[in-house]
């Protein structure tokens, strides 16, 4: 699991901090969506307890970017523009989905097929 932490939740943080272009696999976005919410949520348990919650909203104010440029990165893909991803139902939708096969307009296949 560590090596999927790495890969999925690191690299993302250190390397496409806020990188809009290109393509995302799905396991790359759903990994990374497991792994925030999990550390969200044991940062508001243990500093809710301790009553410095703002602790947790800054952890959310420090990966609200990447997240961003991650969900943006996976609806193209998909091959529809990154903006979709804030139609609510629709950008949740296009998440699920497979990726297109081969190199579309925001580039090469994540896949590496």
């Amino acid at each position: 699991m560590k090596e999927k932490f790495d890969m999925y939740f690191v690299n993302i943080l250190k390397n496409n901090y806020a990188n809009f272009k290109g393509r995302a696999r799905r396991a790359e976005y759903w990994y990374f969506v497991l792994f925030n919410v999990i550390i969200a949520f044991v940062l508001g348990f243990i500093f809710g307890l301790l009553d410095l919650s703002f602790v947790a909203s800054l952890y959310w104010l420090a990966v609200f970017v990447p997240s961003i440029a991650l969900g943006f990165r996976r609806v193209q893909d998909v091959g529809k523009p990154g903006w979709f991803i804030f139609i609510p139902i629709y950008g949740f939708i296009l998440t699920l989905q497979e990726g297109e096969k081969g190199a579309n307009e925001y580039g090469a296949d994540p896949k590496g097929l």
